[in-house]
């Protein structure tokens, strides 16, 4: 990504964050649940987070005040916008069209069907020559009846108070004039192109290799993925951020359950791989779905850092947990298939001061996608030659 002032900034502030709190990429990227090479990305400007609730989490664990938390969201806007101009493409060329001579063809009418015989001894009445620029008699006729039509409305209106209802009107079963609907006591942000380690991920996309755009960097890999109508290969990675409104009362969340919408066979495009093989020595802890079950759940699975002398632990999320808005969580969910083209979305229960609900976590109001790739077609990037190979010819294997 080219590098922007308004990112340098951005960078900048993130280092000042991360040098004050004196801790390791690896031990922040714990915490975070992202590898450590992609929190010094972060800090060296090579790449801007997707949403600003990560950054806004490590200011927290940095223990950075309201002031400079709002300073740093305002600079990671600037930031973003950076990063997503120089991620558009540029505009399609619209080749020129010399301009037609206006026409006025002649109005379809229906075939009327055959007519009684005409009688030769009559006869031939003159034909009549419509004055010149005068409106056809079907236009006047349909002008008059919706005249009429608007008339009879206005008049119903005033007679009975039946107002007509507009794109303002209140939806039928909307809070009662004089009544709000309570807010949520917490936030919730999705982040849906995750990618495993910040580097591996597959894509199955209906396109041929050369009309494939190369990897782009992780924080890119949204606008990727719509530009080229991408599915999730094999498996989706997703980190939803639940944060509580106040820093005392707590927000319980009890569980988080899973609603599969449709199913059909697997997608017959090809597949793209990210990368040609990357690993971190953090697993951060998840919830893993099997979408191929007939009721699929969230599992908590524990995770695991490999960084130091020793394997060490991460304990799985445990329902019910408390979040606060000085102590959000982050739920880390893996969902993967290999039978079907599996749509799907999530819920997420939770109960506060008295009060109890269920959340719908979605992509952006739609449901989350994900297909199986066996025996698709897969392509991996070789960055020597800037092209799609394919995967036995890159040496590598899965």
């Amino acid at each position: 990504m080219p590098k922007d002032a308004a990112v340098e900034e951005f960078a900048g502030l993130v280092r000042a964050l991360k040098a004050r709190d004196g801790r390791s990429y690896e031990a922040l990227g714990r915490r975070l649940s992202v590898s450590a090479s992609t929190l010094h990305r972060y800090c060296s400007g090579a790449t801007v987070p997707e949403e600003f609730a990560m950054v806004d989490r490590l200011a927290l664990l940095c223990g950075a005040d309201e002031e400079e938390r709002r300073a740093l969201e305002a600079a990671w806007t600037e930031a973003d916008r950076a990063r997503r101009r120089a991620a558009s493409p540029p505009p399609t060329p619209v080749p020129a069209v010399s301009a037609a001579p206006e026409s006025n063809p002649e109005p379809f009418a229906p075939d009327p069907g055959p007519g009684p015989a005409p009688d030769p001894s009559a006869p031939e009445a003159p034909r009549a020559r419509p004055r010149r620029g005068a409106p056809a008699p079907f236009l006047v006729a349909a002008t008059v009846a919706l005249l009429v039509a608007l008339v009879v409305l206005a008049l119903a209106a005033a007679l009975f108070g039946h107002p007509t209802h507009t794109a303002s009107a209140p939806a039928p079963g909307s809070t009662a004039p004089g009544r709000t609907a309570a807010p949520l006591p917490f936030t919730w942000s999705i982040g849906s192109q995750l990618w495993e380690g910040g580097c591996g991920h597959t894509y199955l996309v209906d396109r041929a290799p050369r009309a494939v755009a190369p990897p782009p960097v992780t924080a890119d890999s949204g606008a990727w993925a719509g530009t080229h109508g991408a599915v999730h290969g094999g498996e989706a990675l997703m980190r939803i951020t639940v944060q509580g409104r106040s820093p005392s009362d707590a927000v319980v969340l009890h569980a988080l359950h899973v609603r599969v919408v449709d199913r059909a066979a697997p997608l017959p495009w090809n597949a793209y791989r990210m990368d040609n093989g990357c690993g971190g020595a953090v697993t951060p802890r998840h919830f893993a779905v099997d979408l191929d079950r007939p009721r699929p759940l969230a599992k908590p699975v524990d995770g695991l850092d490999a960084s130091g002398a020793e394997v060490r632990k991460i304990p799985a999320v445990s329902f019910p947990y408390k979040v606060t808005s000085s102590d959000p969580e982050e739920l880390l969910v893996s969902a993967r298939t290999a039978s079907c083209d599996c749509r799907w979305y999530l819920e997420l229960e939770w109960s506060a001061g008295g009060r109890t609900g269920t959340v719908r976590i979605t992509d952006g109001g739609k449901p989350f996608r994900t297909s199986g790739t066996r025996g698709r077609p897969t392509y991996v990037h070789d960055s020597a030659e800037g092209r799609w190979i394919t995967d036995s010819d890159s040496g590598q294997t899965g």
